[in-house]
Parts: C-alpha cells; structure tokens; sequence
C-alpha cells in the first residue's frame, strides 16, 4: 500500500502551465515520444497542448512558414464529416503524429541538395555543353570549359527551362544560388546570363526511370511541364550579368512535396558575336547545406507511415 501512495502524476501535481513549461526544454523527440507513452493522461496532455509541434517549431523555426499546409492540405488527410469534441482529438492526434514524424526524421543535408539533372529545354552542344554540368562547381573541369548551353534565339525573349531531382521526396527550401557563364574563352569575356529566373516546386505525375539526363527537345516533350504537377512557383527574380553565385531567397520556406525542381530562365541579354544569336549559360546551380536552408526526409508522409 506504501509504493502505491508514493506514486505521484507529476503533471497533476505541478498543474498544466509548469508542466508545459518543463516538458517544452526538452530537445529530443525521442524524450517527448517517452513522456507520451509514461500513461494515458501523459499521453493525452502531451497531444493535446501540441507539445511535438512546439518541439518541432523549436527545433526548425523555417517550418512555421508552412505549419499550415502540413496540417491542412498536403499531409495530414481530411477528416470525416463528425460532430463533436471526437473531430478535434482525431486532428490533435495526427498533428502529434505528423510532428513527431517530422521532428525524429528531418536531418541537415551535408552537400547540394540538388541531386540529379533530368532534363533540359534545349542544348547547343550535347554532351560538352550537358545540363550535368551544372552540378559540378567551377568553370573548368581539368582542361575544358564546364557549363551548360541553350540553343541561340534571335528572339532575347525566348525562355528556357531547367529540371532537377532534389535529395528527398519531401524539402524545405528557403534559397538557391545560381550562377551564370562568363565564356572566358571568347573576346571580351562576356556574361551569358539570363535576365530573370522563376521556380517552380512539385512532383512527377509518373513514375522517373531515367539513366540519364534528358538534353533535347523531343525528349523534353516527354517529360514537359504537362509530365508534373507544380505545387509552388516563385515571384520572378532579376538575374545581374555577373560571374558569382547569386541568391534568390524565396518569400517564405516552401515546402516540396515531390522533389522535383523546376528552374524557368526568363530573358536572354547576351547575343553571342560569331552568329549573333543570343544564349543562356550556365554553370552551377544549388540548395546549400545550412541548417538554416533545408531539411529533408527519406519518403513522403502518409498516413499509414505515422500510424
């Protein structure tokens, strides 16, 4: 009869605001999934005052941003259509869920988080001039030039297209650098830039089973916009004619359901002097690894992965 007058639910003892107080300095998910499972009534007070969702804020801030579209649209399935105190327990559930999932799984890329080239609009010279080019850093890979090239216009107006494979299915994205060609090797250095970007964040309608990157228009046909389904697309950004790696933060963290990255460049400035046509190059394009840039995961959230 001693041990069990001994026994004491702190949680009733402190009360629910020094509870919280104490519960939300923990740093480990793991720590607050073992609070939750200490009893029922732990259990229920660690969903019910969102406690994964706190830790989970606390742990990456560049998630609040889009708190709101995991709770609502893209991971957490709608409810039933039920009355009642049972429709608001039902989404605190799957909120601790979705939270716990996120807070235990997401881990810092420690590299580019871009991690395959699928495809471009158009290529001047293909393989040397490939979009694969534009994963490596640097102009010069031993003795040649490295960059990517459209095809010249006569038009400046006329736009082309970038598609990439991120890390994950599932990314944070907050900024990407890009960083235009200075062909070094023609008179007068010039720049071939473009004169603004736009991205654009989403997922493949089918399956992508390539070996390699695509570089020609009658594949991209394949593989075109109508081939995805763009879930974000960026402001358009000016792009400067320098040779550096320029960012482009997005307004807010943006959440890519897919992995798939879509990079629109908007306008051509320079013409090329041997054929006066103009071109787009490029030669690099990155998500750095920063705890302050992106966060992935290894699948897609479903709802029978957080059961």
């Amino acid at each position: 009869m001693s041990e069990v007058r001994n026994k004491v639910d702190f949680i009733q003892l402190l009360g629910p605001d020094m509870s919280i107080k104490i519960l939300t300095h923990l740093d480990d998910p793991c720590d607050l999934i073992r609070v939750s499972s200490v009893s029922s009534s732990w259990h229920r007070f660690v969903i019910e005052h969102g406690l994964c969702k706190q830790l989970c804020l606390k742990m990456f801030p560049e998630i609040s941003g889009v708190a709101h579209i995991i709770e609502l649209d893209n991971i957490i399935e709608p409810l039933s259509n039920t009355l009642g105190s049972y429709v608001s327990w039902e989404s605190h559930k799957r909120n601790h869920r979705v939270y716990a999932f996120l807070a235990s799984g997401l881990t810092p890329m420690r590299k580019n988080c871009i991690s395959k080239a699928i495809s471009a609009s158009s290529t001047d010279n293909y393989p040397e001039e490939s979009i694969l080019h534009t994963l490596e850093p640097g102009d010069r890979t031993e003795y040649r030039a490295s960059y990517w090239s459209s095809k010249g216009e006569s038009d400046p107006s006329v736009p082309e297209t970038l598609v990439y494979e991120l890390a994950s299915k599932l990314c944070l994205v907050t900024e990407i650098y890009v960083h235009p060609f200075q062909a070094y090797f023609q008179h007068g250095f010039p720049i071939y830039s473009a004169k603004a970007v736009r991205f654009r964040m989403g997922h493949s309608k089918h399956p992508m089973e390539l070996e390699s990157p695509v570089d020609n228009m009658a594949a991209n046909h394949v593989l075109g916009n109508n081939q995805f389904i763009w879930t974000y697309t960026s402001p358009e950004f000016p792009m400067l004619q320098e040779n550096r790696l320029q960012k482009f933060k997005l307004p807010e963290p943006v959440l890519c359901i897919g992995g798939v990255l879509l990079v629109e460049l908007l306008g051509r400035v320079q013409k090329q002097e041997m054929d006066e046509l103009f071109y787009i190059w490029k030669v690099y394009l990155e998500i750095l690894p920063s705890n302050r840039l992106l966060y992935v995961f290894s699948n897609i959230i479903t709802e029978k992965q957080l059961e």
